[in-house]
């Protein structure tokens, strides 16, 4: 029934036939390095070595790019590595990158050291303002990287405007769907020619695998794409594609409760006195709100906000969580807070990419409502 039926359907079902061998209901782990060959050349369901397929990673592959309106979909070892595979195909020394101003701190260090050091020029720019884009194009740039909501400042992007503007210039738009989902945002159908996720977030959803993906609908960049996983070789163990496949089962229903709970996180920060500022594309006061209700089916459940008192008040509140763990990374089931100037942005210090020593970051989860609004309360009246 694969590309047929709503988003939880295919979810359960595309690329996730049962198993004709056993009729196993769950796409087996292939845990083999390699496959027997029907004589030289005789490849049998077009296998020969794990690192250039998996038919644990192609039932993985084959949901991605279902969820995602899509008809290709790449399977990498993490998000950084998807990102890392897309960029090498694409660009060349000399090429010029659009990336946003708040963009992912791995990201920022990615392009800023080893694709600087290749040779390739960047510019960081407000990707909310599509006049601020088009000022920044110049004739060498090939890619318009673009997340929406942003990481961590949750700023919101016009991808179908960023689609125009790509087609008039000739770029390649790239947009990192990680903190929405594509239960939340489709960019391809927006006008996206390739959508970046880590899948270690919300698509795994458990905080127990690492991986990435790139998705698109032109079979020429997937062919590229195709060369650079299998040459470069960062693909997603079985046991990895496994997991994250698990977590697409249950996408849809995690983003409800996911939105639901920050909702609440979040007007519970804003009436907190502790608090100047509340950064969620859901509240009527974001300066992305109608696009991001225009774009998206909900607003997630990423909640950043600034804390008075500066960086000494945002550790300390980041310290005194206690149904907030406090880590890296986000979009699993459990609720995380961090302060992203000294860890996940860190190395965009003293970048134009900087972001506010007061700033935190919460990864609201799963768990009941009223302990993360009163978690919340309690380690800001912790900060008087």
């Amino acid at each position: 029934m694969s590309g047929s039926g709503g988003f939880s359907t295919r979810a359960l079902h595309d690329g996730q036939e049962p198993d004709p061998t056993t009729g196993s209901v769950v796409v087996p782990i292939f845990a083999t390095s390699t496959f027997a060959q029907d004589g030289v050349g005789g490849l049998r369901a077009g296998y020969e070595y794990a690192r250039t397929g998996n038919p644990t990673r192609t039932a993985l592959e084959t949901t991605l790019a279902s969820l995602e309106g899509a008809r290709h979909a790449r399977a990498f070892a993490s998000g950084m590595a998807a990102e890392d595979a897309l960029l090498r195909g694409v660009l060349r020394p000399g090429d010029h990158v659009l990336i946003p101003l708040d963009a992912y701190g791995g990201t920022y260090r990615l392009i800023s050291t080893v694709y600087a050091d290749w040779g390739v020029e960047y510019t960081a720019v407000d990707t909310a303002d599509p006049d601020a884009v088009r000022a920044a194009v110049r004739p060498t740039t090939r890619v318009l990287w673009c997340e929406t909501p942003t990481n961590p400042l949750l700023g919101i992007a016009d991808i179908a405007a960023l689609g125009g503007l790509a087609r008039e210039h000739d770029l390649l738009l790239v947009v990192d769907n990680t903190f929405a989902s594509p239960y939340l945002q489709t960019p391809i159908a927006l006008g996206a020619h390739a959508v970046v996720h880590s899948t270690t977030k919300y698509l795994g959803g458990h905080s127990d695998v690492v991986g990435g993906a790139v998705v698109t609908d032109d079979a020429e960049l997937d062919a590229t794409l195709g060369r650079m996983q299998n040459g470069m070789g960062a693909v997603p163990s079985p046991f990895d594609a496994f997991l994250t496949q698990r977590g697409l089962k249950t996408l849809a229903v995690r983003m409800e409760r996911h939105s639901d709970n920050a909702e609440r996180v979040a007007d519970a920060l804003a009436a907190h006195p502790a608090v100047t500022a509340v950064l969620y594309p859901g509240r009527a006061d974001h300066p992305g709100h109608e696009v991001a209700a225009k774009q998206m089916r909900r607003f997630g459940g990423m909640v950043s906000a600034r804390v008075a008192g500066g960086e000494e008040a945002a550790r300390a509140f980041c310290a005194a969580t206690r149904v907030f763990t406090l880590a890296e990374s986000l979009g699993g089931v459990e609720s995380l807070v961090e302060h992203p100037g000294a860890m996940t942005h860190a190395s965009a210090a003293g970048s134009l990419l900087e972001v506010p020593a007061d700033l935190v970051r919460l990864s609201v989860g799963l768990e009941d409502v009223e302990d993360l609004v009163d978690d919340v309360r309690q380690a800001l009246d912790a900060l008087k």
